[in-house]
């Protein structure tokens, strides 16, 4: 039976990760049944906490159990998007006993705490916080219902149960971290929990660090700063002590900002980000040095042993084989939900990744007359697959998504699914000969899903962005749309540009080899294979977290 009153990790940690490490994240993707992730943060969280476990690291995980998840995304009569929720209850969390209270917006709230075994996953030990409890009145019950709730209060109660509810439970399990490592800022609140505990800035300065993924400052999170003193986010700092401590100036509290003034080191998530991190802070005193550790992601989870063992056998035939079945299998998934059939033999695109603006989702297809003949080509057809979750309430990304599914009912060789979760991004990057990822530079801070593709046989096709810059080799192991000067480009003529020379990359590279050079393309596909393994693989970014930011 566990301890939960002196929780240690369940297995002697190894010694060179022997430093205990509490990892705070608003979301985990570790498996498909546990459904508390919404995209790219989590599935890294969750690449995280798997290598932490393979690794034998002293790291426990502290999150939220949202009731209803993120959100199901169902459709309606015409196949446009649905957002539903739905509850859903979890028999392989352990009951930790644990209950305990915070105050928010000047109430007592009881907070319970959930467990998920190392060995259930096989991932680091992670504890979930719930104020879904009869003890709580329904306003309060709510704050762990839904992941992100777009309502600014709810929102900062959430941040508030992460942080300080997160420092607080590991005073309950009597576990002593010597790092407080901030997995974005939703949890920053922790830094005024952390102040009583440790009793000066300078002594939670000692054990703190932060990773931000946001490479624009518009996208870090904001809230007025009156609602927060309101909410109970300053665990009852008065507002002079809390703009002396965190320096914040106007109305707005910057989450992130306070996250880097109380943090001894920061980082980044790709080398790019960290350059455009430190420029974009650069101008804010008492900020430390932003280094970067690229995003990973984890092998024994994501990758197709079957393709490595025939790609490291070099049996040409059972790799084909095994790439047509994967194909086939995950076709089957596509025409269950859309009544497409598609074919294993044709080359196929898929753009598959959280929508949103940025990202361009529904690029190719603003020259239709161009993608019209790309996808009908009888001597070399193309078929393309669209699938990702835009946030409920991002109406510009929903819009888009509704515009492609309209789109795909007039050609039999287009679909775009629903329901992007674990389970169907593995699937979509097996179906993959061409994972399409096209954000407008610079705005990927990292992006993941590629190194994923790669992992499963997909070859990445991708603007110069994020990881990629680290990784691509263009006609070797990927292929990148060239690039400009985009600094001095407005969005239209960025858009423009982007889409004649994806155009151009596709008909002139792309397509002739998959169809006239086979040898070629099984060279591109197995080199991408093996470099990813080699530089994106998340134990590499599991041990640079000990090595470089939780060294003393």
């Amino acid at each position: 039976m566990t301890d939960f009153k002196n929780y240690t990790v369940p297995y002697p940690p190894t010694q060179e990760f022997s430093k205990p490490v509490a990892y705070f994240s608003m979301e985990f993707a570790i498996h498909q049944p546990l459904k508390i992730y919404s995209g790219g943060l989590g599935f890294l969280s969750g690449s995280h906490l798997r290598s932490a476990y393979e690794l034998k690291q002293n790291l426990i995980g502290i999150g939220i159990l949202w009731k209803y998840g993120y959100y199901d995304q169902g459709r309606n009569q015409d196949q446009t998007l649905k957002a539903e929720w739905y509850e859903k209850t979890y028999s392989f969390l352990e009951d930790t006993g644990i209950k305990y209270q915070i105050t928010i917006h000047g109430n007592p709230v009881w907070v319970k705490a959930w467990y998920l075994p190392p060995t259930t996953f096989n991932s680091a030990p992670l504890f979930l916080l719930s104020t879904d409890l009869p003890e709580n009145d329904y306003l309060s019950q709510t704050i762990t219902h839904r992941l992100y709730d777009s309502d600014s209060a709810a929102k900062v109660a959430q941040f508030i149960l992460l942080g300080i509810g997160g420092a607080r439970l590991l005073d309950e399990l009597n576990f002593n971290p010597e790092v407080y490592h901030l997995n974005e800022a939703h949890g920053v609140s922790a830094v005024f929990h952390l102040m009583r505990k440790f009793g000066s800035k300078e002594e939670v300065k000692k054990r703190l660090v932060f990773t931000t993924h946001t490479p624009e400052e518009a996208g870090n999170e904001k809230h007025d700063i009156y609602l927060c003193e309101k909410m109970g986010y300053f665990n009852g700092y008065p507002l002079d002590e809390v703009r002396w401590l965190t320096g914040m100036e106007g109305n707005l509290f910057n989450h992130s900002l306070a996250a880097f003034r109380f943090a001894r080191k920061a980082n980044g998530v790709s080398k790019l980000h960290g350059e455009v991190s430190r420029d974009m802070w650069s101008k804010y005193s008492d900020i430390p040095e932003i280094t970067s550790i690229t995003n990973s992601q984890n092998y024994s989870y994501w990758a197709d042993k079957q393709l490595y063992h025939f790609m490291s056998t070099d049996d040409k035939s059972g790799f084909e084989d095994r790439k047509h079945y994967l194909k086939k299998r995950a076709f089957e998934l596509v025409a269950d939900q859309t009544g497409k059939l598609l074919d294993p033999n044709v080359l196929t695109i898929v753009w598959a990744r959280r929508f949103a603006g940025y990202k361009r989702p529904d690029l190719i297809t603003r020259d239709l007359a161009r993608f019209e003949a790309l996808i009908n080509n009888p001597e070399r057809p193309v078929q393309v697959i669209w699938a990702g979750k835009p946030y409920p309430s991002d109406y510009g990304a929903i819009s888009t998504f509704n515009q492609l599914v309209h789109l795909s009912k007039k050609y039999p060789n287009v679909a775009v699914c629903v329901d992007y979760e674990l389970t169907l991004s593995k699937r979509l990057k097996q179906a993959a000969d061409v994972w399409l990822n096209n954000p407008r530079v610079p705005r990927e801070a990292s992006g993941t899903s590629g190194m994923t593709a790669a992992m499963n046989g997909a070859v990445n096709f991708s603007t110069f962005d994020g990881w990629i810059c680290e990784f691509a080799e263009h006609g070797e192991n990927s292929f990148i749309v060239p690039t400009a000067d985009y600094q001095n480009m407005s969005i239209p003529e960025q858009d423009h540009f982007d889409l004649e020379n994806i155009f151009q990359v596709l008909e002139n590279e792309i397509v002739p080899t998959y169809y006239e050079n086979k040898n070629t393309w099984d060279d591109i596909v197995e080199k991408g294979m093996k470099d990813v393994i080699e530089r994106f693989e998340s134990n590499r970014m599991a041990t640079e977290y000990y090595e470089i930011m939780y060294k003393s």
